[in-house]
């Protein structure tokens, strides 16, 4: 999965984030902004989780999310 990519189209990505992750605020979303490292600390922070658990489950939904679907152009 490309982050640059996430990062640049971040108000796409936020809802499969928000629906892997359902405990992430809309405030921790916004904070987030795409940035890999920050959904590590929130998923961190929202479920109590060590970091090496945040990273196991950041590299699972990496692999779903291999090609992500086009966004619409409208």
């Amino acid at each position: 999965m490309d982050w640059n990519l996430v990062e640049a189209n971040w108000q796409q990505f936020k809802c499969e984030v928000h629906s892997n992750w359902g405990r992430l605020s809309s405030s921790h979303l916004d904070l987030i902004a795409g940035r890999r490292a920050c959904l590590s600390n929130g998923i961190r922070e929202a479920y109590g989780v060590t970091g090496d658990e945040a990273e196991r489950q950041i590299k699972s939904f990496e692999a779903r999310n291999q090609h992500p679907r086009p966004v619409s152009s409208r």
